[in-house]
């Protein structure tokens, strides 16, 4: 199919897919444009259903400074979006160096570009081996809940309305679980899941041992705070309570809704994805640059081009880190 295009003398002339360049790009840059385009929606689509699904599910939504509280090496130090706020800067920073590489290549300055390319897979790396280690804590958890026969999650608190452990007042009871085997067919296959540290049995009787604990439900009050019941109202509740929940999976989430667990691990992972192909792209990119395939084009093209899917998926992490850890 072929098209009219205007010089830049005003006469019009066919093109038929030549050296004309429509809107004054290469044929790689517009495919890269185009995929960002389609990849931005497919994005927006998935933050627009967690929009919704928050929206409807608010009431037992999870506190994002009551969850991503935890920094290396500062084991018990609560430190509510610190790393968070820490793995961000470094991908936006990998961003920056990004933008040095590109401009060097335009300068064809191969040294230069190849040092700012190898700063911005470092950033990379950094933000990926974070997110992993934010994705281990999450699935562990901290404290642990129990969920009731109704699908409710409660947690523990004392009477300050500070969280407590399960670890801290739960009590080993005198029993014993029998270790299955596949040969016990159905049985084996019921309690496929990893078994628990303490029992529900065992949750319910440290309870009652300490009589300053409470329980705080999942339910948000008028002031964006977890409800805290009385003393009666918690025992009440804990008697309805099935299952111990440590950490958060795809089933259930000691944090609150498991919505936010699905959706977390669904998003935040296809985002690490992306970093994680950007990383290799850029690992091959390097390499390129050190042999002198660019050098020997004349034209750095190809760090302009993963350069902006770099950019691409740094801009995706701003509105990810602004819906999931800040509204």
């Amino acid at each position: 199919m072929e098209a009219t295009v205007t010089t830049a003398n005003n006469e019009e002339k066919t093109w038929g897919g030549g050296d004309i360049q429509p809107l004054g790009a290469s044929y790689g840059k517009m495919m890269m444009w185009f995929f960002i385009v389609s990849d931005a929606l497919t994005f927006s689509g998935f933050l627009a259903a967690y929009g919704f699904s928050r929206f409807k599910f608010i009431e037992t939504w999870p506190l994002a400074d009551e969850v991503f509280t935890h920094f290396p090496f500062m084991h018990g130090v609560s430190a509510p979006m610190y790393y968070v706020a820490l793995m961000t800067f470094i991908l936006i920073f990998s961003s920056v160096t990004m933008v040095l590489a590109v401009d060097a290549g335009h300068q064809l300055k191969k040294t230069k570009v190849a040092i700012y390319m190898f700063l911005t897979i470092i950033g990379g790396i950094i933000f990926v081996g974070s997110q992993a280690w934010e994705w281990k804590n999450f699935i562990k958890g901290e404290y642990g809940a129990v969920e009731t026969k109704g699908g409710s999650l409660l947690q523990f608190v004392d009477k300050e309305g500070k969280r407590v452990a399960l670890e801290e007042f739960a009590v080993k009871l005198p029993e014993q679980r029998v270790a299955l085997t596949r040969a016990e067919g159905m049985w084996f296959m019921e309690d496929a899941e990893s078994t628990p540290t303490y029992s529900v049995a065992e949750i319910q009787a440290g309870f009652k041992a300490h009589p300053d604990l409470l329980i705080r439900t999942e339910n948000l009050t008028a002031k964006k705070k977890k409800t805290v019941l009385t003393r009666a109202e918690s025992e009440s509740r804990l008697n309805d309570a099935k299952y111990v929940v440590e950490g958060a999976n795809l089933t259930r989430n000691e944090y609150g809704s498991k919505l936010f667990a699905d959706f977390f691990f669904f998003i935040t992972g296809f985002h690490g994805f992306h970093v994680f192909s950007g990383i290799i792209i850029n690992i091959i990119i390097f390499f390129n640059v050190l042999v002198g395939t660019y050098e020997k084009r004349r034209s750095y093209e190809m760090v302009e081009k993963v350069g902006l899917y770099w950019h691409f998926v740094d801009l995706v992490w701003v509105f990810v880190f602004t819906v999931f850890y800040l509204v």
